[in-house]
């Protein structure tokens, strides 16, 4: 049978995954000696047993649940509603990954008037009294909020009322007759919300309070959570039932909070916060100010010396920074909880560095310690800590999709033009758009931040965003807007050109203020020992996707070993360009597409140099024109007006042709190499323009390899493929001919559509690499658009259908056995093809692990997720390693 429920001294830190990480650290605290009130862990396979019943607790589980409440009785020596030696117990969640605040505490669990009446019997000193009824009124709120879910705020209007009606400003100082008099009131809500009293069962409450757990694991925040740090909701929370050991008993009890290093700066030193007199919410809740840990020492001086020696003995044991939660009661020490700390980015590089150098951990542990995801932080500007503090949660007006992090303020503007202009001026803005296309480009460059109502993280404004590392948050439909009269409104407020609002890209949240920034600052020593060690470690290439020379520069000095995806269709939106190619898409024949183009070519090959020049020899994949062409054409008069006066034709014909590019469904419609097909002169233009640009490159630096990769987007035939390279192939040894140079090239494809890797093994018949396009072939694979998917996929994750977002986090099961068999039948044709990936899954850790799994060569992200990518990558290999490179 299974076993769903073990005592603390029946388990240890290895059984993790059924025990939680509570349980687990609390039984592992009991095993090396720590003084740890002795209780018991209900599994996480009796909470998906729950779910699975129909969200209840199955009789033999609870049979099993009492045998143990029995045994805890038993081991401690007291009984459930015994009026000489009650017990009292705690009933606290514990996932297997740590989710601080997410699900649900009970606490003071078995009072009931009966023992309440025992207990202040059986002690006649006032102030046990106040500590008993203290406690009762904490658990009558805490009951009915966490498991009747009777609001907290019902019960804080009348603690409020009973502090005013007695002129007193903070609980500790109500006295008994006050607080038995709040119990009594809180027992009537409770009966006045719900039709019935208050349970006196001690079991009863019991029972209750599990389900509860087990049922705040399913709760909004806990599920919110979840998605953020990619925890399935399949793992299940496990139930920890502990005796209550109390601080709020006396001015000799106490309760506190503590850190074996600084958790924001990572310096060594214990560090935390401590009340008299008080239980552990009070610690966290802020009702008072707490005393620095270090004023145990005089308070309590043993159990402060006793809590240093567990402090260095649970940091040497777990070889980690540790959280503590502890209590002490009539002076003894007790330890409630250890966890290895959360910590921002900048403490996690310098505790894992001086971990090793204290020959605590090793190099590869120390990687392992690192949240690859939260490098992010150190690599963009945030919020001025002391700034964000007062900008408090009224300032916060609506929240979106965290597209690209960071945080940004200044200025609204709502076109990419007064971008520019403003931007020129000096200015801050903050470019606000229902969605953003590539003709936006410009005007995104100059603003510190862009809004967007519609789009996620895959949106063309999260991909560009993320490339420049500009702030970005998407897809807030709460957002009512009106761009042409230029405002939008939002939380009950209207915003007009010219207002100040600020941009938390890594939360999602928008404020109706401007907040300072401070520029990023990552500590460079730190920091680049760890990037080292990760190079050493990774088996996995990191290249970057990056459109211009500036973005490839940062990328290279971000350790990025070459570019795995070039956007050519983002160089025709610049200043001098866009008249030309927009003449170009206009044009009735073959000689005036050349004329236009061959005007293009040298700009093209001026980006190509400045990029081959950024990466210094190392690889460059330069994709050929991907959207479809109606992406291109004006849309505003006066744009409209000039193309028609260079084309000697009527505005309303440019109209009329404009209005025919455009598609029902343009994401599978004339784009990628079906343009080739068509105007193979657009494909010979950018193939003399990547040809002539490696020649000059290498050039000028012989000692650089300049191997430059040619990439025919959205093919779904060999055929296709051929057409196009033949015409590559052609233009290219012409070039290389006419100049005698000798140059390699190689000539490759995405694979974004699901044929594409069904038959990869015909494809890499004429494909020297593969690049999988992941963003295209999830939409494709999952059959829906990305830009639109957000509208429904928020009732899909509450179906529990899927547990992520499949464009944030690669699907696996469905699109990763398209990339495995995409793999397999290319190695099969060509062993020596190689295979990377540039999607926006290409700087999602999980997403890297899977990479590394099924054999690719490299993954390409954009250029701040590059450091992410190179850590992740050596987690991967570390966990499953393979030949490193």
């Amino acid at each position: 049978m299974t076993k769903y429920v073990y005592l603390f001294t029946e388990g240890d830190a290895t059984m993790r995954e059924l025990l939680g990480g509570k349980g687990a650290n609390l039984a592992e605290m009991t095993k090396i000696g720590l003084p740890v009130p002795q209780g018991f862990t209900i599994t996480t396979e009796a909470c998906t047993k729950y779910y699975e019943d129909g969200r209840k607790i199955n009789d033999s589980i609870m049979e099993e649940i009492m045998a143990n409440v029995a045994k805890m009785e038993e081991i401690n020596g007291k009984k459930f509603g015994d009026l000489n030696n009650p017990l009292l117990v705690s009933v606290r969640s514990g996932a297997r990954a740590s989710m601080p605040g997410m699900m649900d505490t009970i606490l003071n669990l078995g009072l009931n008037d009966e023992v309440v009446r025992a207990m202040i019997k059986g002690n006649p000193d006032p102030k046990f009294e106040r500590f008993v009824y203290d406690s009762y009124r904490r658990f009558i709120q805490m009951f009915s909020d966490v498991v009747m879910e009777v609001s907290k705020k019902e019960f804080e209007k009348l603690i409020d009322a009973k502090k005013a009606d007695k002129g007193v400003t903070f609980d500790v100082e109500l006295t008994a007759e006050d607080l038995k008099d709040l119990a009594n009131q809180f027992k009537a809500k409770y009966k006045e919300k719900l039709g019935r009293d208050f349970p006196e069962d001690p079991k009863e409450q019991l029972n209750e309070a599990i389900r509860a757990v087990f049922r705040s694991w399913d709760n909004p925040r806990a599920n919110v959570y979840r998605m953020d740090h990619d925890i399935p909701y399949s793992w299940g929370t496990a139930v920890n039932v502990m005796p209550m050991v109390f601080g709020n008993l006396n001015n000799n009890s106490g309760t506190g909070v503590a850190f074996t290093r600084n958790p924001a700066t990572g310096e060594k030193g214990l560090m935390g916060e401590f009340l008299v007199n008080a239980q552990g919410e009070d610690v966290v809740a802020g009702v008072r100010t707490p005393m620095k840990i270090e004023e145990m020492k005089d308070r309590f001086p043993e159990a402060y010396d006793q809590f240093l020696e567990v402090c260095d003995k649970l940091e040497a044991h777990y070889r980690d920074m540790q959280d503590m939660e502890f209590t002490i009661e009539n002076g003894k020490l007790f330890m409630l909880q250890c966890r290895n700390g959360k910590r921002t980015a900048q403490a996690a590089i310098r505790i894992a560095c001086d971990l090793i150098d204290e020959k605590m951990i090793t190099e590869q542990e120390a990687l392992l310690q690192i949240d690859a995801k939260t490098l992010d932080m150190l690599l963009h500007p945030t919020f001025d800590a002391k700034a964000l503090k007062e900008a408090n949660k009224l300032n916060v007006v609506g929240k979106g999709i965290a597209a690209s992090p960071g945080a940004a303020a200044g200025t609204i503007v709502f076109t990419p033009e007064d971008a520019v202009t403003e931007g020129k001026k000096g200015k801050k803005v903050i470019l606000v758009r229902l969605e953003t296309s590539p003709e936006d480009i410009e005007g995104m460059k100059y603003a510190q931040g862009i809004l967007t109502v519609r789009g996620g993280q895959t949106s063309h404004a999260a991909v560009v965003a993320r490339g420049m590392g500009t702030c970005c948050v998407s897809g807030c439909g709460d957002i009512k807007m009106h761009e042409e009269e230029k405002y939008f409104e939002l939380g009950g407020k209207t915003f007009r050109e010219g207002d100040g609002i600020s941009l938390d890209g890594s939360t999602g949240l928008i404020y109706d203020t401007i907040i300072k920034t401070v520029p990023a600052d990552p500590n460079s020593g730190d920091f680049g020992r760890i990037m080292k060690l990760a190079d050493k470690y990774k088996a996995l290439g990191v290249r970057t996707n990056a459109d211009t020379p500036a973005d490839a520069q940062r990328a290279a000095e971000l350790g990025a070993q070459g570019i795995g995806l070039c956007r050519t269709e983002h160089m025709f939106f610049g200043e001098g360009r866009i008249d030309k190619f927009r003449q170009m898409i206009c044009s009735e024949t073959v000689a005036e597409r050349v004329s236009a183009l061959n005007d293009i070519e040298p700009m093209q090959q001026a980006d190509f140099e400045g990029l081959m020049e950024a990466l210094k020899g190392q690889p460059v994949t330069i994709r050929f024109l991907d959207p479809p062409l109606h992406e291109f054409v004006p849309t505003i008069d006066s744009d409209i007006e000039k193309l028609a006066e260079a084309q000697h034709k009527t505005k309303q014909e440019i109209k009329l042709f404009c209005d025919s590019l455009h598609e029902f469904n343009p994401m599978m419609g004339h784009r990628g190499c079906r343009l080739t097909v068509t105007y193979p002169e657009i494909a010979v233009m950018q193939t003399k323009a990547v040809i002539k640009a490696a020649i000059a490159v290498q050039k000028r630096h012989p000692d650089w390899n300049v191997v430059p990769e040619i990439m025919i987007p959205l093919v779904g035939d060999v055929k296709e493929l051929k057409f196009c390279k033949d015409v590559v192939v052609k233009t290219a040894d012409e070039v290389i001919k006419e100049a005698k140079a000798n140059l390699k090239y190689e000539v490759g494809t995405m694979i974004e559509i699901p044929r594409a890797a069904l038959t990869a093994d015909e494809i890499a018949k004429e494909a020297e690499f593969f690049c999988f396009g992941t963003n295209d072939l999830t939409q494709m694979t999952f059959g829906f658009s990305r830009d639109d998917a957000g509208k429904f996929l928020p009732s899909y994750y509450g179906a529990k259908i899927y547990e992520s977002d499949p464009f944030a986090r690669l699907d696996t099961t469905g699109v990763g056995k398209l990339m495995d068999m995409a793999v397999k039948l290319g190695h099969s044709t060509r062993p020596d093809i190689h295979c990377g990936i540039c999607g926006e899954h290409g700087g999602d850790p999980s997403s890297i692990e899977f990479c590394h799994t099924i054999g690719l060569d490299y993954v390409s992200c954009s250029p701040f997720r590059v450091p992410i990518a190179r850590l992740a990558a050596a987690q991967a290999n570390i966990r499953n390693p393979r030949a490193t490179k």
